[in-house]
């Protein structure tokens, strides 16, 4: 990969980091006020609490997947794909810098994560939870 071009994309990546830590501080900030709880089914403000719930999920996720890919930059992986090791497109790391999977090993893992299947990745060996294997 072109030393320019990762360090573009190094700046993006920490500039979305940055963006993301702001957005789940204030939403986090958001959540930690009182909800009067009304029992009743569709309570509106029970409903906005878990929207913001799965927003923050969401967020998290995409903070992690930006940390994955500075680390990878660290490491000298940033580029290839942590599944199957091949180069990832520069198309795909232009519109998506933080992906560490190429399209096809992306699209494999979302499809197992959907059948409700574990998927473990290569590169976390020793972080990895004991039991948790790609099936």
């Amino acid at each position: 990969m072109d030393i320019a071009q990762e360090a573009l994309e190094r700046e993006q990546l920490l500039l979305r980091r940055q963006e993301l830590q702001q957005d789940i501080a204030l939403l986090q900030e958001s959540l930690r006020g009182e909800v009067d709880v009304d029992l009743d089914e569709g309570d509106p403000d029970v409903v906005e609490r878990e929207k913001s719930v799965a927003l923050l999920a969401a967020l998290d996720a995409g903070l992690a997947s930006i940390e994955d890919a500075l680390r990878a930059m660290e490491r000298g992986t940033y580029g290839i794909c942590e599944r199957c090791g091949k180069p990832i497109p520069p198309e795909r790391l232009e519109v998506k810098p933080e992906a560490t999977m190429c399209i096809t090993c992306q699209a494999e893992v979302e499809r197992l994560l959907k059948r409700g299947l574990v998927v473990q990745r290569p590169r976390w060996g020793l972080d990895a939870e004991p039991g948790m294997e790609e099936e």
